[in-house]
């Protein structure tokens, strides 16, 4: 099938490396790889090279959304959807795609001046153990589900959903709600792989992103997390149950000020479309840690 599989990995520029490398690891738990240098960070969530890099620039943003594909037969087959759709993209040459740590590579950008890199053929270090930043009581959830989720910027729910769709990506509108200012908000989740959705639209971004989420397998890791975040970064948004992928979870401040949110338990994708009107429980915004 020629379609998107999974959210692979994520690349954000970022003002303070070191801040960046305490709170990924120390913080969040994910493992800082030896190939990691001055410039760069390698974040690993299990046997993946990567899952998130980290490159020192002031944009303080997302700079790249990888979108994995199965093979090269399908990185060929979406090649020729964007083609069919006047969407421009650039082959990547080889050794791109190798800093990446892929086999090819493909950029281009969503309806929102999103960046997009299309990839397949992941390097996968089964040779080096994934060994969390600090201690876990369990491990992070990957998979077929990618590295997690994100909240990222729009210029118009139909145009975003239209494009996505091309990429072989469903969804819809899943939240009808109020604002914390008061004023009515609808939030787009589009899913791909077995995850409940891996992108998502409609939330105030901080430059093009909102807050991207990593899901650990247990209660304790959630809770032990942000006993030790909140130590050191604020709690945007806090503990509670979200109503439509069922995750339970928080929200801090990222050393580059859009959100980290933590949790688990999600259930997965459904494929069929529902709406709600709030959260289950919890996440309380506070706007002064949001400032």
């Amino acid at each position: 099938m020629t379609a998107v599989i999974e959210l692979g990995y994520a690349r954000f520029g970022v003002s303070d490396l070191d801040a960046w490398r305490t709170f990924a690891s120390e913080g969040i738990g994910l493992q800082v790889h030896p190939d990691s240098d001055d410039n760069t960070l390698f974040l690993r969530m299990d046997l993946w090279h990567h899952r998130v890099i980290l490159e020192q620039d002031g944009a303080d943003d997302l700079t790249g959304i990888g979108l994995r594909v199965a093979g090269a037969e399908e990185f060929r087959g979406l090649r020729s959807i964007l083609d069919e759709n006047g969407i421009s993209y650039e082959i990547a040459p080889t050794e791109l795609a190798r800093q990446r740590c892929v086999l090819e590579l493909m950029c281009f950008e969503d309806p929102a001046g999103n960046p997009i890199e299309l990839f397949h053929g992941p390097r996968v270090d089964t040779h080096l153990p994934f060994h969390p930043g600090r201690g876990m009581y369990g491990k992070f959830v990957t998979g077929d589900g990618g590295l997690g989720h994100m909240i990222i910027a729009h210029r118009g729910l139909e145009e975003v959903w239209r494009f996505y769709r091309l990429l072989g990506m469903r969804g819809g509108l899943e939240y009808l709600m109020k604002a914390p200012d008061g004023q009515p908000m609808e939030i787009m989740f589009m899913d791909c792989g077995t995850r409940d959705h891996s992108l998502a639209f409609g939330m105030p971004p901080r430059g093009r992103i909102n807050h991207v989420m990593f899901e650990v397998d247990n209660f304790d890791d959630v809770f032990h997390t942000y006993e030790r975040i909140k130590q050191s970064h604020p709690i945007v948004i806090s503990l509670g149950k979200h109503a439509n992928d069922q995750m339970f979870s928080f929200y801090c401040a990222s050393p580059s000020g859009f959100m980290v949110e933590v949790g688990c338990g999600a259930r997965p994708a459904t494929f069929e479309s529902e709406y709600y009107v709030r959260d289950t429980y919890g996440h309380r915004f506070d706007p002064g840690a949001a400032s």
